[in-house]
């Protein structure tokens, strides 16, 4: 009975809200066009340099060492 009468309510006080007048619209004022004006300058890139970048091969190598460096936190313990 409880329910029925929580849903009722509910319902009752939710067409109430939706029945107020709220006519207090505003009206806006529009703004004529305003020109745009676009101006874009291409330039075209002329070759330069090309820089060349090297892959290691070897697992000795010193990029692949320096990246592969170990923390003392990355160690296993033994419990």
């Amino acid at each position: 009975m409880k329910t029925v009468l929580t849903i009722i309510a509910v319902i009752f006080f939710g067409t109430v809200a939706m029945a107020q007048d709220t006519s207090n619209e505003v009206k806006v004022d529009t703004v004529t066009a305003v020109g745009v004006e676009l101006n874009i300058d291409i330039q075209k890139q002329t070759k330069g340099e090309t820089e060349v970048a090297r892959l290691y091969k070897f697992k000795n190598s010193r990029v692949k060492k320096e990246l592969s460096f170990k923390t003392k936190k990355d160690r296993a313990k033994l419990a």
